[in-house]
């Protein structure tokens, strides 16, 4: 945990460091808003601000968004002023902390940081094997990439490898490549020199050279240009980098992470990533299983975030129905943990008499999810006996042909269904993706006709 402490805290920043580091943080302080951007655009990063509310803490908000510096803001005051509070907390403090500094809310604060990025949940067996994959790899210095669907906490992921390695106690940094435009992208990776470009006012150290000695996570790395991919390439091959604009090449030493929402195969196949770039990043590949895959997760998940939304709305933790329980359970959970998280915050909110009941439960993106009568699209054999039977399915049609044929056509049919998309029709089956892709490239092999994206018909064998 690093923090960065701006201003002089009305006199308690010896206590308040003091605290921070009891707690093992590392504290780095700055007296005033240009220092402290001045330490973050030299590579002096931080987890953590804590600003002192007599600054213009709108102001330094809006400098680290513009420039693209992601660091939660917590503002200090004397006393328990509520204007000043509320102001702080317009202006894009993420939480308020009275001073003189209190030891135990110090802590809670540093802890919900820690806790937010590392903490991991899990009662079901194949969660439990993932996170002993990921821990047998964790002490290598070897490249991860973290595959999975949005919401399943590729970036929590990471940063549990980068707690149980080697390199723990250095600096972890995350990029998520697809929030930053691809033309600033490279500047964010690689640092620019002053000048290098319209709006580069100062020297920036980039994320290459700031998690220099520590672990360098490039976030949904599908989304990088193809461009951009070749440097990167580079930079992982050779260990160096070269700022924007910069005559000389600067030696690093990282742990690179990667994580991805896509089927990266299928993306070098599509030619909008480079095979030689994946096969670097992807030296070990930790799949997380979606949400809906670990039933057994559904309710220590939302008994854990029913705790964390009552403590931060102010209210007694509520009870949860059977009733509600069930709901969670039947769900299809498209957006994953994070739609669970969302979720259980609204219970929260709307939860009577101390109790959210499956009232409470406000489910979304049901329309999304795949319906019953969608699940699977039959082969066609079956959809001609249904036509000639009145709607009814008749199963007499595949009597004779072995399960192993009727197993190719649902599958190759619920493709191109999909027009070609595996990610979709994995999840129609309720197959995993690996399963899938062994399936088809065994009927390639005996010589079927397999629907490649963007196909809607194929040629029966």
């Amino acid at each position: 945990m690093r923090l960065l402490i701006v201003g002089t805290l009305e006199g308690h920043i010896t206590t308040a460091g003091k605290i921070a580091l009891d707690r093992g943080a590392k504290v780095a302080h700055a007296d005033d808003i240009a220092k402290a951007l001045s330490l973050l655009r030299s590579g002096h990063g931080a987890d953590l601000l804590m600003i002192d509310i007599r600054l213009d803490v709108g102001s330094m908000i809006g400098s680290l968004k513009a420039e693209r510096i992601s660091i939660p803001v917590v503002a200090c005051g004397i006393g328990t002023d509520p204007g000043a509070a509320v102001k702080a907390i317009r202006a894009g403090a993420q939480e308020y902390v009275p001073l003189p500094p209190d030891p135990e809310l110090i802590a809670a604060v540093l802890a919900a940081v820690a806790e937010e990025s590392t903490a991991f949940l899990t009662r079901d067996p194949g969660m439990k094997e993932v996170l002993r994959l990921a821990e047998q790899v964790a002490g290598a210095d070897a490249s991860v990439l973290i595959t999975g669907e949005s919401g399943t906490g590729k970036e929590v992921m990471a940063r549990y490898i980068h707690e149980k390695s080697r390199r723990a106690q250095q600096t972890f940094v995350s990029v998520n490549c697809a929030a930053i435009p691809e033309n600033l992208l490279e500047s964010e990776l690689f640092g620019h020199e002053k000048g290098a470009f319209t709006g580069a006012i100062a020297r920036r150290i980039g994320k290459f050279e700031e998690a220099n000695g520590g672990t360098l996570l490039l976030d949904e790395i599908s989304e990088m240009h193809p461009r951009l991919q070749a440097k990167l390439l580079r930079a992982i091959q050779e260990r160096e980098i070269d700022r924007v604009g910069g005559t000389q090449p600067i030696r690093v030493d990282i742990r690179l992470l990667a994580t991805s929402n896509r089927d990266l195969e299928e993306e070098v196949r599509e030619s909008r990533f480079r095979e030689d770039l994946f096969f670097r990043l992807n030296v070990v590949n930790v799949e997380l299983p979606p949400l809906r895959a670990r039933g057994q997760d559904i309710a220590l998940l939302a008994e854990h975030f029913l705790a964390k939304y009552a403590e931060a709305n102010g209210v007694p933790l509520p009870a949860m129905t059977d009733q509600a329980l069930r709901c969670l359970e039947k769900h299809h959970w498209r957006g994953n943990v994070r739609e669970l998280e969302n979720t259980m915050h609204r219970a929260v909110l709307m939860a009577r008499d101390h109790k959210v009941t499956a009232e409470a439960i406000i489910l979304t993106g049901d329309r999304l999810a795949p319906k019953p009568a969608e699940v699977a699209a039959p082969p066609a054999a079956l959809r001609e006996s249904e036509v000639q039977n009145g709607g009814e399915q008749d199963t007499s049609a595949l009597v004779g042909r072995t399960v192993a044929e009727v197993e190719r056509d649902l599958i190759l049919d619920t493709l191109s269904h999909c027009l070609g998309n595996r990610t979709h029709a994995a999840n129609i089956l309720g197959i995993s993706i690996r399963t899938l892709r062994n399936k088809l490239k065994q009927y390639s092999q005996e010589g079927a006709a397999v629907p490649m994206p963007g196909e809607a018909e194929r040629v029966r064998v």
